[in-house]
């Protein structure tokens, strides 16, 4: 078996045992986890949708718009590295149940500041506190990729986690997909039970319904989730760390993390990733509704709503498959093909988008290669990397460079936008795919899983770049 997140080959030539009733048990847990991480979805997807419709209510342009988004990424990006060292403190379940408390009232917050709004108020004041809410709501978000890699990290075994990481992603995806249709047909009006017509709204209860379907997810989470195995009485699964050894030091922890060259390598292409990704899902319907005067709650719009998450569940599952089996348990390779590949459909679709079917076509394909990568390097390798008791610091200190990166897809982009117009959106993306190849392409051979040589020490969690105090056999290196 593996320790230290260091892959031994028995890890993959061996079946995965569990005790019976564990399976139902873990899908219990990590179904009602996929479930609140999707509601933090409806409250963090709602504003693209919004976009447009606060931006003329207010007169803000694209690049004060755009500071909106950035500044959520910013707050989501520090919450990441700061919530993930909570996170392993106090456990997954709180931090989560932290983050969606907290996006709950903060959404509600953001439909009210419509209120305050009007004459004699300044754009930039009104801007100003559309950031600062939505920045808050950015950092306490955060809580929620720590919290659910920390929890699932004690429930999965390593060979395990390239397949959950693809089919939670679905899970998420359904957030994702419910934001789509619902905040569509509260701009635009919908029939309920094909009885009761309900009219179109103001852009406010698109914070404000999502915020309440939060709240009741996050009560089915709160009656069913544990943090592990042991506390549903089941033993782990997990072979990084026996529960009878000691959680790290808070110097331990640092060191650990920040010394190993895998994470800045891994956090290098995740940022790239987030620059794509976010490019995409932050702008995708601004550049539908205004580029190709596309009706937000026609057909058009309605295949993208289904497609891109539909492809980003698709891609999940076919990076962590590929990197689990073929490529036994190794990020890199599979990332770098990837990274390639969105290179390519980026720079054919700033060549081939003519017209709104093309504008789907491309937006989808783009979709899936960005969230590939996402899948298998915030989560898998997370995992890989932090191991059962640093994966919420890990995966804080990984994500939060995709939200470093998506904050080029705010401003820096609303800005292009503004000046260059909607031909620019694609060429501004490309360059974050040829460097999250290189990186990755780098990383290929420097981060394989070795077997071990020598037996783990009494305290191991992740492999070293370099000896670091009271540690033992820094020798042994990490895959991803």
């Amino acid at each position: 078996m593996s320790h230290g997140g260091t892959a031994d080959p028995a890890d993959y030539s061996e079946a995965i045992q569990h005790p019976p009733g564990f399976r139902n048990r873990r899908g219990l847990n990590w179904g009602s986890i996929g479930l609140l991480y999707a509601s933090y979805y409806f409250c963090r997807y709602n504003f693209p949708i919004a976009n447009t419709r606060i931006g003329a209510e207010f007169g803000l342009d694209k690049t004060q718009m755009g500071w909106i988004i950035s500044t959520a990424f910013i707050a989501y990006a520090v919450g990441q590295m700061v919530n993930g060292f909570f996170t392993d403190r106090i456990g997954g379940r709180k931090a989560m149940l932290t983050g969606a408390i907290g996006t709950i009232l903060l959404n509600v917050l953001f439909g009210m500041a419509s209120l305050w709004g009007g004459p004699g108020v300044s754009k930039n004041m009104m801007m100003f506190s559309f950031a600062s809410i939505w920045g808050l709501n950015g950092y306490l978000q955060s809580f929620g990729a720590p919290g659910m890699i920390k929890i699932n990290t004690a429930w999965f075994h390593r060979r395990e986690r390239g397949r959950f990481a693809g089919i939670f992603g679905f899970m998420i995806n359904i957030g994702r997909l419910g934001i789509g249709l619902l905040a569509p047909a509260i701009l635009g009006g919908f029939t309920l039970f094909w009885l009761i017509h309900i009219p179109p709204q103001h852009w406010r209860w698109t914070f404000f319904i999502p915020a309440a379907i939060t709240s009741l997810v996050t009560l089915n989470y709160f009656i069913w989730v544990k943090n592990t195995p042991e506390e549903a009485g089941f033993p782990s699964p997990a072979a990084e760390a026996a529960d009878n050894t000691p959680d790290p030091t808070i110097g331990e922890l640092f060191w650990t993390v920040f010394s190993n060259p895998v994470i800045w390598i891994t956090a290098g292409a995740y940022a790239c990733t987030g620059v794509v990704r976010q490019g995409i899902d932050q702008w995708f319907p601004a550049f539908a509704e205004q580029a190709y005067k596309i009706d937000l709650k026609g057909p058009q719009f309605a295949l993208l709503v289904f497609g891109i998450p539909i492809v980003a569940t698709l891609g999940s599952l076919v990076s962590g498959y590929v990197s689990d089996i073929f490529f036994k348990g190794k990020r890199a390779p599979v990332a770098a093909a990837l990274y390639l590949m969105e290179t390519v459909v980026i720079l054919c679709a700033a060549y081939f988008v003519v017209g709104p079917k093309t504008v789907v076509f491309f937006l989808i394909l783009i979709a899936f290669t960005a969230n590939a990568t996402h899948s298998i390097l915030g989560t898998a390798a997370a995992m890989d990397i932090g191991g059962k008791k640093m994966a919420g610091f890990a995966s804080g200190v990984i994500d939060s460079f995709q939200y470093y990166g998506g904050f080029l897809a705010g401003a820096p982009l609303g800005w292009v936008i503004q000046h260059y117009g909607w031909t620019a959106y694609f060429y501004f993306l490309a360059p974050a795919g040829i460097i999250g190849a290189s990186l990755m392409f780098f990383a290929r051979n420097k981060m394989n899983p070795k077997p071990i040589v020598h037996p783990p020490s009494a305290f191991e969690v992740i492999p070293l770049a370099k000896p670091a105090p009271n540690t033992t056999d820094p020798s042994k290196e990490i895959g991803v």
